[in-house]
């Protein structure tokens, strides 16, 4: 097995294509099924699967690549320290809940070790898909929270898939609302008081469950209920209905807007903000530093 073969692997995963990924390595696409097909006989499993449809990526092939891109990503550590260049391209991922800290630390990590190469993504996506990305490890750090309501459920999933949940900050939660809305001036909000406003959530889609939500799940039924899938759609609706979400209350105006403003809601459990790593995964450089800019956002 070679660092080499491992890149080839990965590649593969990423463009989903033999024929694309060949392109992109600079090689024909007969010396790339060759080197993937030895790497399997080698470790003796089948990490991609052939139909006549094109490849998918196997059950094991998915734990596979999770540690060869650590492997790569280590590597990349070593050239970077002891050949006293840039050690290629940096690459880092992490996954997250919609919090505009998760973006200002993602800025903060671009800012330091972006230099004139580098692969970074940050993925505002579903509490379910983050959990997942975390477990095959195509990212290393995946951000959410747990509270009363959901820590047993959520708690459960990720010891079955071998990940730790590491706790950030404490937040009390927080109604987000127009700075014209009605209930604007109020210094605390009370579910009874807002439920004849729409609700705004994010969608999760086949994990469309209370627990997997981004927002508190209250005891009072909310009448009117909009999902949407992103940020940017969900603060125009705020705005444009007076409608509301549930969030930890941190806000950043540049991100969020000056015209949505944060009041504490009354009578929900404390937001437990937090990160989620693999037991069998190791911290890189990229992901300390990242979780050194996510800290100066809450002290």
């Amino acid at each position: 097995m070679t660092l080499q073969q491992l890149k080839y692997a990965i590649t593969v995963a990423e463009t989903g294509t033999i024929t694309e990924a060949a392109n992109k390595l600079y090689i024909s696409q007969p010396s790339l099924t060759n080197a993937i097909h030895e790497l399997e006989k080698e470790m003796n499993i089948i990490i991609f699967n052939r139909t006549n449809k094109g490849i998918s990526i196997s059950k094991e092939g998915e734990d596979f690549l999770g540690y060869a891109r650590q492997v790569l990503e280590q590597a990349a550590i070593l050239e970077d320290k002891y050949k006293g260049d840039n050690g290629g391209k940096k690459k880092f991922c992490v996954s997250t809940q919609h919090y505009s800290f998760a973006v200002n630390a993602f800025v903060d990590l671009i800012k330091k070790f972006g230099q004139d190469e580098y692969d970074f993504s940050l993925r505002e996506t579903q509490t379910y898909e983050i959990i997942e990305d975390v477990a095959r490890m195509r990212s290393e750090i995946g951000i959410l929270f747990l509270n009363d309501f959901n820590e047993k459920v959520i708690t459960k999933i990720l010891k079955s898939y071998d990940l730790e949940f590491h706790q950030l900050f404490v937040a009390r939660p927080h109604v987000f609302i127009s700075r014209k809305h009605p209930l604007a001036q109020n210094q605390v909000i009370t579910n009874e008081e807002l439920e004849q406003y729409p609700y705004l959530s994010f969608e999760q889609g086949e994990h469309n469950s209370f627990y997997f939500s981004e927002e508190i799940f209250s005891a009072t039924e909310r009448k009117k209920n909009i999902r949407v899938r992103d940020r940017a759609t969900l603060f125009n609706l705020l705005i444009g209905l007076n409608g509301y979400t549930v969030c930890s209350g941190v806000i950043d105006k540049k991100l969020n807007g000056k015209d949505i403003i944060a009041a504490p809601l009354a009578d929900e459990s404390d937001m437990r903000i937090g990160y989620i790593t693999h037991k069998k995964g190791r911290i890189s450089r990229l992901g300390t530093t990242y979780l050194e800019a996510l800290n100066k956002y809450f002290n």
